[in-house]
């Protein structure tokens, strides 16, 4: 059992919260919630006695064991099974099995463990990093946005894991069906308080918004008394009779605090700049479209037909050839054969995963936002920036400094400048937080045009995708069809028999 006594924590003087008092008992299945910059990833270093709190403890019993997904990499064997035992003590060394086991539901195969971690991919070795620490098996596992480089199969696998997993996990992340199939609690972020609330998401939700709407309540309760006191003391304050009655009310007034309205909380402002909608014919034509790095084959030939109003998700393994497929699309590639043929009047918006990475070091947020949209007014670019929560001075700050995330709304901010009727988005909820995704996924669903989303998200893909293109077993298939259908009529191959 953990207790968390009086704990704050803040920087620059001002508390990230305050006054935080829980237990986290065994067996407890926690979801940290809050904005991005709330202090989430500063409590979870608390926990790993990385960071002093500025008041109050954390009380870990002795022998407690924490384990953490480490964001920064470092292997020490030459062998991808051999790292991952190395985490097994000399009486645990016949367990050697399990990090087998942990590997396969990673995605990995049995020559894949018999080669060097360090040739594979950032999201393969993030992987390796994760059946590491599962293999180690702590008491409490910390996993901070563990599914923002794993494909949808091992995001099953591990909603899978987890939830048989019989130790305390404390987990953030940005997707919420995720996070929801594995909590028994909450710990929520908000307004400078850390409470741990029973239930999922929509407990955390529902709790905020009771205890608002009574605060608000109360306050408007207490501000009417308050003016019927001074309407009263200013009615009798002449009266000599009155003067100790009234001294004793102006005391009882200066006593009692008044409460503030609470402040309006800044949140995403997604509304996409729509382009006129395309009502007759397809938007897009895809016949027969196949493409290859250095005479590998990666796509298969594939067609599509694309409809002004289609919802449709790309889903499958990491490096099938999912983002590629958009570049593809968006003219950045050239296919070994087949053709892309677009309507003269489409109007693209294109969120890439990498293209994160060409923003300049040197833009401000302002330049590198106004940069896709050179003949917008300064006003119209700055509203934007504000929508992406860059208001006022903020939007110049250099992009050099900005995290994942502000990286992440810098590139949505610039598709929002462009008028569009064809969104193109590979995987946007990556460093996004809970609140940040729910906007996102309002304005998907507001937009009146078509969208073609890669997503490993399966909250996303419920709530978005009519038509799905399936990259499983090493082909290319296109299924017109919710989520839920595809998994009820066709499913994934290695989820069979």
């Amino acid at each position: 059992m953990v207790t968390i006594k009086n704990l704050a924590i803040g920087f620059s003087g001002a508390h990230l919260f305050e006054s935080a008092n829980f237990v986290i008992n065994p067996e407890d299945k926690i979801g940290l919630m809050g904005r991005n910059g709330s202090g989430k990833s500063t409590f979870l270093r608390c926990l790993l006695h990385d960071l002093e709190p500025d008041e109050g403890a954390i009380h870990i019993p002795s022998g407690y064991r924490i384990g953490h997904l480490a964001q920064h990499i470092a292997f020490e064997h030459s062998l991808v099974i051999d790292e991952v035992c190395s985490v097994l003590s000399e009486e645990r060394q016949y367990e050697g099995w399990k990090g087998e086991s942990i590997l396969m539901g990673l995605g990995f195969t049995v020559e894949d463990m018999l080669e060097d971690p360090n040739d594979f991919s950032g999201g393969e070795q993030v992987k390796i990093q994760l059946a590491k620490l599962l293999l180690a098996e702590p008491n409490m596992l910390l996993l901070d946005e563990p599914t923002n480089y794993l494909d949808i199969h091992s995001v099953r696998w591990l909603k899978s894991f987890l939830g048989k997993w019989d130790g305390e996990i404390i987990l953030i992340t940005h997707d919420r069906d995720f996070m929801d199939s594995i909590v028994s609690h909450t710990l929520n972020i908000h307004r400078g308080q850390l409470k741990k609330i029973p239930g999922a998401t929509g407990d955390a939700y529902a709790h905020i918004m009771v205890e608002e709407e009574h605060y608000e309540k109360t306050r408007q309760n207490v501000a009417k008394q308050r003016e019927k006191t001074e309407a009263w003391i200013k009615r009798f304050k002449a009266k000599a009779s009155m003067a100790k009655r009234v001294q004793s009310r102006v005391k009882l007034l200066e006593k009692q605090a008044q409460q503030e309205k609470l402040s309006e909380i800044d949140s995403l402002d997604f509304v996409f700049n729509e382009a006129p909608v395309i009502q007759k014919g397809m938007l897009a034509v895809v016949d027969n479209l196949s493409f290859s790095y250095d005479k590998t084959p990666l796509i298969p030939p594939v067609s599509l037909e694309i409809g002004p109003h289609d919802r449709i998700c790309v889903i499958g393994k990491n490096g099938k050839g999912k983002s590629t497929l958009l570049k593809l699309l968006v003219g950045e590639l050239t296919p070994v054969s087949g053709s892309v043929s677009m309507h003269d009047r489409v109007a693209l918006g294109y969120f890439g995963q990498m293209n994160i990475e060409r923003l300049r070091p040197s833009d401000t947020v302002y330049e590198a936002m106004q940069e896709a949209a050179p003949t917008s007014s300064q006003t119209a670019v700055r509203q934007v920036c504000a929508h992406m929560l860059f208001p006022g001075g903020l939007a110049n700050k250099p992009v050099s400094v900005l995290s994942g995330g502000e990286k992440s709304r810098v590139m949505l901010g610039k598709i929002l400048l462009q008028p569009t009727n064809l969104l193109l988005l590979d995987e946007p909820t990556n460093h996004l937080d809970l609140d940040a995704c729910e906007s996102l996924l309002d304005a998907i669903q507001c937009f009146s045009g078509a969208v073609i989303m890669v997503t490993h998200s399966e909250y996303f893909l419920h709530q978005v995708a009519t038509k799905l293109i399936v990259f499983d077993a090493d082909t290319i298939s296109v299924f017109d069809g919710s989520y839920a259908d595809f998994l009820q009529q066709v499913g994934w191959s290695d989820e069979k028999g």
